[in-house]
């Protein structure tokens, strides 16, 4: 496996997201977004965008070493753009297809890492949970 991140971005449909997220769970990566988030919170028919920046190392999880931390470009259901991160196993980011030409890599790519995008914790914080109705939390 290769001990430098590719160096493109990758277009990936909310349904892919989801997949990709519950995997970095279930490897047991620190960088993914929860059980049910993505679901609840993500743009159901959106094109998102992973753009590897850092090979991680998993110290507990040497048979998940290394892997990619991915910037996500984050299309949430209210139509906001986020900045995220995404930790991917190098093979699973492989079989994605390159689907993007090099201009438009390379205009992702400014927006995720120069961009001033809100972040995923800055979104959450503005969009609290709705209360419930009978006050019980």
């Amino acid at each position: 496996m290769s001990s430098t991140v590719p160096r493109t971005v990758k277009a990936i449909e909310t349904n892919e997201l989801l997949r990709l997220d519950d995997e970095a769970r279930a490897r047991g990566f620190n960088r993914h977004h929860g059980a049910g988030w993505l679901a609840t919170n993500a743009a159901p028919s959106a094109i998102h965008y992973l753009h590897p920046v850092v090979v991680h190392q998993a110290g507990r999880r040497p048979e998940f070493t290394p892997h990619w931390r991915c910037a996500l470009l984050l299309k949430l259901h209210d139509d906001q753009e986020v900045f995220s991160l995404l930790d991917v196993w190098p093979p699973s980011f492989e079989q994605l297809p390159e689907t993007l030409q090099a201009e438009a890599k390379s205009a992702i790519s400014h927006r995720l890492l120069e961009g001033n995008l809100p972040t995923q914790a800055q979104w959450v914080a503005s969009h609290p949970p709705p209360s419930d109705p009978l006050g019980i939390r």
